[in-house]
């Protein structure tokens, strides 16, 4: 038994010992012999660590052309909210239900030398074509009866809420 023992204890011992020298293990590593070089290490890492800060550039990068981009939407229907509490007053030269119709005589108008507009009155499915627009109440209703007298009979004025 004692003979045994030792038998198993040498062949293991054999068998690690010659191991160690097969080039393929010592190729793997697998008893500590197949050590990696710290230089290739380094440049891996310095590599991973460049291309993370490309990936954060651009994404900091996009993020602010994203909020120049939102900023200037918003900033474009702030005027555009601002112009039209400004400018309430539109002398409506067509009313239409087809779009098209709308968009045709609103062709027209511009044609005829008219700063003309569609607007669309919410709630409303017509399409109003508009030939201008004011500020004052009383030069809306001005130009109204001149728009009645030359351009078209039936003129009225819209304003909008």
């Amino acid at each position: 038994m004692i003979y045994m023992n030792r038998t198993i204890l040498f062949v293991l011992i054999l068998l690690v010992s010659s191991a160690t020298s097969c080039k393929f293990i010592k190729k793997k590593g697998w008893f500590g012999t197949g050590k990696a070089d710290t230089m290739l290490v380094w440049q891996a890492q310095q590599e991973s660590r460049r291309v993370a800060d490309s990936i954060a550039r651009a994404r900091e990068i996009f993020e602010a052309r994203e909020r120049a981009r939102i900023d200037s939407l918003n900033r474009v229907e702030q005027e555009r909210l601002e112009y039209e509490a400004r400018f309430r007053y539109h002398i409506v030269v067509g009313s239409f239900i087809t779009p098209e119709y709308a968009r045709s005589f609103n062709e027209y108008m511009q044609s005829e030398g008219f700063d003309s507009k569609i607007v669309q009155r919410p709630g409303s499915r017509f399409e109003f074509v508009s030939a201008e627009v004011h500020d004052n109440l009383r030069k809306a209703v001005e130009r109204l009866w001149e728009f009645r007298d030359t351009v078209v009979v039936d003129a009225w004025i819209y304003i909008r809420r």
